[in-house]
């Protein structure tokens, strides 16, 4: 599990710069942007079969949470107040 944890680690940073990408490219997807996170997430981690020795079960996991983790990121500084002006 600790493996799987490192790994979406990894992946998270990849993940939020497509997510990125991808919102800007096709802005009517802003509302779906946690499931695509996930979708991308766990695609990415899926297609990191070269790199890794993992079963494919665990790539998703990781990929998965590296998903859920970039929308979290994402929402959490998206929706922060700025101080006011003085």
């Amino acid at each position: 599990m600790y493996q799987v944890l490192v790994f979406s680690t990894i992946l998270a940073p990849i993940v939020t710069a497509l997510m990125e990408l991808l919102k800007r490219s096709l802005p009517r997807l802003l509302p779906y942007h946690a499931l695509l996170s996930l979708v991308v997430g766990a695609v990415l981690g899926a297609a990191a079969y070269p790199f890794t020795d993992f079963e494919l079960t665990a790539r998703l996991w990781a990929g998965g949470l590296a998903g859920l983790a970039s929308a979290g990121l994402y929402n959490s500084f998206s929706s922060r107040k700025h101080p006011p002006d003085k």
